[in-house]
Order: structure tokens, then sequence, then C-alpha cells
């Protein structure tokens, strides 16, 4: 993994890029750490669009290219990435890209896991189903990645509060709202090696 005076942030997503656009638009000036690359398994995902307003590189890898690094690492090698956010991702990360990043790899999950969580768990899924479940809280959970959905370490969780006359929806803006607040502030701690996270 590189290395070097100036974190080097890669932002994997697979869908609109709000949480990208966020992450841009807060390490635009930043002094130690740059958004340096956006790549994306979706070759029509509207975070390419977030790529060309921020100006930042960005590159569509499609999902049978995912088993071969020879292809991949040097796309990251390329833009010297020493870490890499998962935004809205929606493939598992292979082992070999865990290995290569060990503990520089993390992802935002729209709920409080481990409720929530798993394969096929995502987006309106994961709303509807605390819907379901007539929860009174969701929230967001930012953790490390390792070869299993939504089981890498949990470093940071927020509390949304619901009421009971809201539709999924609305919980997924309450939840994205969340995301939107405090992605940014703890990739910045975590990057500092901060051992408590806001």
């Amino acid at each position: 993994m590189p290395s070097g005076d100036k974190a080097q942030l890669a932002i994997f997503a697979s869908g609109g890029g709000s949480n990208a656009d966020k992450i841009c638009t807060y390490f635009k000036s930043h002094p130690y750490i740059a958004v340096s690359l956006i790549l994306t398994n979706r070759a029509d995902a509207g975070v390419l669009q977030v790529a060309d307003r921020h100006g930042i590189e960005s590159v569509y890898v499609s999902k049978k290219y995912w088993s071969h690094p020879e292809i991949i690492l040097p796309v990251l090698e390329t833009s010297g990435i020493t870490h890499i956010v998962l935004a809205g991702f929606l493939s598992l990360i292979p082992d070999w890209l865990i290995h290569e990043y060990s503990g520089h790899i993390i992802n935002i999950h729209p709920a409080l896991l481990p409720k929530y969580g798993g394969k096929g768990m995502y987006g309106h899924h994961v709303h509807e189903a605390v819907k379901s479940a007539g929860d009174t809280v969701s929230g967001i959970t930012i953790h490390e990645v390792n070869e299993h959905y939504d089981e890498g370490r949990i470093l940071f969780q927020h509390q949304v509060q619901l009421n009971a006359e809201d539709t999924a929806e609305e919980i997924a803006r309450k939840v994205l709202q969340s995301e939107h607040t405090w992605f940014p502030v703890v990739i910045e701690n975590w990057i500092n090696g901060a051992s408590t996270l806001p």
C-alpha cells in the first residue's frame, strides 16, 4: 500500500453518490487528506457525475474484473491510494483487496449493526425492514471492512429517532441526513488514527 505525507482517498460507490459528494466537498482544501479517485462498478452510476463536478478522476470497473487484482491494483497505485471508503458500494470487496489495504477500508451502513446487515441488506431493503419491525430508532454504522458483509469492527454509530408514522422513505431521508453529517468527520478521525471517534 502506498504511503506519503498526504492521505489519498478512493471512494467506491455504485449509486447516485450523495455521500461521495459530501466527502469530496469536506476534503476539498484539506491540508493532509485528498479524494484522488472515485471508482464504480456501474457504468451508469450517478457518482461519475459527482466526480466530474469535483474534478476527480473516475474509473468504471465491471463486475467480471473484480477477481483480477492485476487490473484494479494498478489503478489504485497510480493514484497513490492509501485509504478506501465504501459509500454505497454494492459488491463484496474481494479478499485480495482487503489483504492489500488491511485496516484501511471502511464502509457506511444505513442501520445500527448488527441488526439489518448482511447480503442483500442495502438501501430501501434496510429501511423497509426497520419499518416492518416497528423500531423506534435507526441510524448509521461506520465499520472496517473484512471478508463478510457488514461484519467488520464497528468504529462509529449514530442513532436517529423514528416516529410510528414514518414511512420507509422518511426513515431513509433521516438516515441519509445522518450519513451526510457524520461520514466525512469520521473518515477524518479514522485517518488521523484517533483512539475515539466522534
